[in-house]
Formats: structure tokens, C-alpha cells, sequence
């Protein structure tokens, strides 16, 4: 049980783990194992398996059915899509046991969002507001703000921070403008 009085867990959910934060939900048939890390303000929806060695920042939405795995990383105020599938072992056999040291970690950096069934695939950093579309298979680095579909993954425009696509000189309805540092680092602030 979290030491926190103010994280909900739902009768049917299993939270092995100590280190759930604050005003964090976790639903129905969720399981949550010793040594995972979940920030405070997260939503854990129903199905969620986060093994030890992963780690949530804060104010995470996880969304049915996303499995994060030990050396998955996810930083603050990231959505996870229904079914988002990460991997940590870039050559897996069943016969084959492998100490956890030789996992490949993942990176989901802050802002970013990851569309239902999209597959994220060992050793990828998703950048900063970054946006993966439903159903891509993400198989390199997605760059700060890049909007990536597709099978590969591959970039057709930039997202703003809000979420909406960029027009072609990179502002949003919203306000916001940005510039581009180079194709591999993505987008920044232009003020």
C-alpha cells in the first residue's frame, strides 16, 4: 500500500509499490510492482502494468492497457493512448534470461503524448511535445514537438505545446510561435 493517504487505489487493483505519489489514481485490475516509481497526480487506468524499474513522473495520464516495462522512463505530464506498447529487449528469446542491465531504456520526455496502439520500440527518446500517432511503430528518436504516424514512425509536421498541429511557418491558433533547431532536435520556443 502507498504511504500516501491521498492515492486512490481501486478495490481490484494490485500496488505493490511504496513509491506512488499524492492524489495518483490507480483502477480497476491495474498492477503496479515493488520498485516501480509513479509521480504525484497520475491517472493509472484499468488493465496498467508497470513493472519494477519503471518510472513515472508526474501528472501522467496511462490510459487502458499500457504495459511500461523496467528501464521505461516517462517524464512529467505525459499522455500515454490506450495500448501503447513499450519494449526493453531488443533481441528477446524465452530460453534466454537476461540480467536487467542489458535492457534498453526508454525515454518518453515531458509534454509528449503517444497515441492508442502506437509501439514504441527499446532505446527511443520521444522528445519534448512531442506527438506519436495512433497506431505508429516508433523504431528511432522522435525530435522536440515532431508529429510522427505511421509504420515507421515518421515526421509530417510539428505539434504546439497545446497539442494542435503547426502551421507551415510553425505557429499555432493557440499564440504560441516556435523555430526550429535542426531536424534531429526539434522545435523550441521562438520568444
Amino acid at each position: 500500500m502507498p504511504p500516501d493517504p491521498s492515492v486512490f487505489l481501486h478495490p481490484l487493483a494490485v500496488c505493490e509499490s511504496e513509491d506512488v505519489g499524492p492524489r495518483t489514481r490507480v483502477w480497476a485490475f491495474a498492477h503496479v510492482l515493488p520498485g516501480a516509481v509513479i509521480g504525484a497526480d497520475c491517472n493509472v487506468c484499468d488493465h496498467v502494468f508497470v513493472e519494477g524499474g519503471a518510472r513515472v513522473g508526474d501528472r501522467v495520464t496511462i490510459k487502458n492497457g499500457v504495459l511500461l516495462w523496467d528501464h521505461v522512463t516517462v517524464e512529467d505530464d505525459v499522455f500515454l493512448g490506450p495500448s501503447t506498447t513499450f519494449t526493453n529487449d531488443p533481441t528477446p528469446r524465452s530460453a534466454v534470461k537476461k540480467d536487467p542491465a542489458q535492457l534498453v531504456p526508454t525515454l518518453v520526455r515531458r509534454g509528449a503524448s503517444v497515441g492508442a496502439n502506437a509501439t514504441i520500440l527499446c532505446g527511443i527518446t520521444i522528445g519534448p511535445a512531442a506527438f506519436v500517432g495512433a497506431g505508429a511503430v516508433v523504431v528511432r528518436d522522435v525530435a522536440a514537438h515532431a508529429l510522427v504516424v505511421g509504420n515507421p514512425a515518421r515526421r509530417i509536421g510539428w505539434s504546439c505545446d497545446c497539442g494542435q498541429r503547426l502551421d507551415a511557418v510553425l505557429r499555432c491558433g493557440c499564440g504560441r510561435r516556435y523555430r526550429l533547431v535542426s531536424e534531429e532536435e526539434g522545435l523550441v520556443p521562438a520568444d
